[in-house]
């Protein structure tokens, strides 16, 4: 996947900006903002957050590769977005990018780790708020790479593309992710007989 925006681009006439915009994300708001509400746990937020994601979408769409996956492209908006007003409600008074915050604890880790199918341990199994509960209260590093992949499906490479970082990263933070979601619902699992 490109990065945006790219300042050598063309400029694309509205009549094409338009056209691009609604037949390849318009498609997708749905997706986006059930991504956005897992990310903000506020429907007011979630909304507003993908109302900005779209206007940032349609500002660059004449960056955008129509052979690249439109969601993915999206999320990769939504999730930067969400980064820069995340660390500005914070008032910590600088952007940053969402990589900075997490990288340094992520190349320490081994990139080789076992594959766990979430879907099959934990989502297939309960339902319910627990889940969005367990979800909502990971770091926001490990809430995306869940959403990303166990959510919304994308690939190991897609996944990479979209958080800018090498698959090994990918492979591992969702490894720990996976395993720090497993143990908030472990309690849970136990009561209602799912394990011992």
């Amino acid at each position: 996947m490109g990065r945006i925006p790219n300042k050598n681009a063309p400029e694309w006439s509205k009549e094409k900006r338009d056209s691009v915009f609604l037949e390849y994300f318009i498609p997708h708001i749905n997706s986006l903002y059930n991504f956005a509400l897992y990310l903000e746990n506020d429907e007011d937020r979630a909304k507003d957050l993908v109302q900005e994601s779209f206007l940032r979408a349609y500002k660059f769409v004449n960056h955008y590769d129509t052979a690249q996956q439109p969601k993915a492209w999206l999320i990769k908006i939504l999730k930067n977005t969400f980064i820069n007003e995340y660390h500005r409600n914070k008032q910590l008074g600088f952007r940053v990018e969402f990589e900075d915050a997490f990288q340094q604890s992520d190349d320490d880790e081994d990139t080789h780790v076992k594959n766990i199918d979430l879907r099959e341990e934990i989502f297939n199994s309960l339902v319910g708020d627990e889940i969005s509960e367990a979800v909502n209260s990971l770091r926001v590093d490990f809430r995306i790479i869940i959403l990303l992949c166990d959510i919304e499906g994308f690939r190991y490479d897609e996944m990479a593309a979209i958080l800018d970082v090498p698959i090994g990263t990918v492979r591992s933070r969702l490894h720990r992710a996976r395993t720090a979601l497993k143990e908030k619902l472990q309690d849970y699992a136990v009561k209602k007989g799912y394990t011992k």
